[in-house]
């Protein structure tokens, strides 16, 4: 199993299927026009499908399908049945803002999708669509509650927590978790890419999340799932679920992150945080074989040594950082 400078191996493949999204996001894409990749620069089903046989080879024994929204990428659903095939590969999964959910729910499960992750930022129909910009809530309920039928699961919802715009809907994304029995995980807000102005002001910490469910719900700590996933997850003393925090920005996670990064233009990326990608549709295009592929992306991760977030803290804690000093790529490029 190939390991980076730091003996992080490679286990988690997040890959983007597109730089387009139906939403605006105010802490993803906050600007109203992006200069979109040009289509025949994103990468095909075809090849997405045999960069991920490669990655399952070196070690990945998850694919995350990303965006952009993955689903306004037509025919989505043929990707996902062509990587459910990949042996030795464990978990496929998906994550989506939920809008066009309820229309593909039933071709996603058909096609071997094995659960899914919906963005859902606030339960408030007007906060909703101030924060996504053109969203409808109503849409996104109904997605969610389609991948229930269709016995998608577990199914997350993911919710970003931002001071001062939806730190006051914690406790009822919680309510509307348990009551429907979905897992959720709060994200702290991050300065992913270079658009949505972060500030530490802005940031509301894991201690701070906990606290204020715990005062409501109490819970235990479980810990991370095998010790690498993103999120510190807690289960409900009632035993009425679970709820996690990713907490990139006070608790950084770098020793034991595994993600690999792959943009819909067929860059690979080593950091939710890079610069930079390295060019593997140059390779797909120029005739490679499979083998100097493999090579590459061995290559690649074996020099990795990204340990941004931890730095970002040290920075923090002296008063020293500065998020704009630091370009980053987009995460319409990128893919969460």
């Amino acid at each position: 199993m190939v390991r980076d400078l730091y003996n992080r191996p490679i286990k988690d493949l997040r890959i983007s299927v597109t730089d387009r999204c139906n939403f605006r996001c105010t802490y993803c894409m906050p600007q109203d026009e992006y200069e979109w990749i040009d289509k025949k620069e994103i990468l095909s089903f075809e090849e997405i499908t045999r960069v991920a046989r490669l990655f399952v080879q070196a070690g990945v024994e998850k694919i995350r399908l990303t965006g952009g929204e993955p689903l306004v990428r037509r025919d989505v659903e043929s990707l996902v049945a062509e990587l459910s095939q990949l042996e030795e590969l464990k978990d496929l999964c998906l994550t989506t803002n939920g809008s066009l959910l309820a229309e593909k729910a039933a071709a996603l499960k058909a096609a071997g999708l094995k659960r899914i992750n919906v963005s859902l930022d606030t339960l408030d129909p007007e906060k909703f669509k101030r924060m996504t910009k053109r969203g409808d809530l109503e849409k996104v309920l109904e997605g969610l509650f389609a991948a229930k039928a269709q016995g998608l699961g577990p199914i997350k919802i993911n919710a970003v927590v931002e001071r001062g715009v939806n730190d006051d809907d914690i406790i009822d994304l919680v309510e509307f978790a348990r009551t429907h029995d979905f897992a959720i995980r709060f994200i702290e807000y991050m300065d992913v890419g270079n658009s949505n102005h972060w500030t530490s002001d802005k940031l509301v910490s894991k201690k701070e999340i906990i606290e204020k469910i715990q005062a409501r719900f109490p819970l235990r700590e479980i810990g991370r799932d095998q010790g690498s996933a993103p999120s510190v997850d807690y289960e409900f003393a009632d035993g009425r679920g679970e709820v996690g925090v990713v907490a990139s920005v006070t608790e950084p996670f770098c020793s034991t992150c595994n993600r690999a990064r792959l943009t819909a233009d067929g860059k690979l990326v080593t950091c939710l945080f890079s610069s930079a990608g390295h060019d593997i549709k140059a390779l797909l295009r120029s005739g490679a074989t499979d083998e100097k592929i493999f090579a590459f992306i061995t290559g690649v991760w074996g020099n990795r040594k990204d340990r941004y977030s931890s730095e970002r803290l040290e920075a923090l804690r002296d008063s020293s950082y500065d998020p704009t000093t630091h370009k980053k790529i987009e995460m319409i490029t990128l893919g969460g």
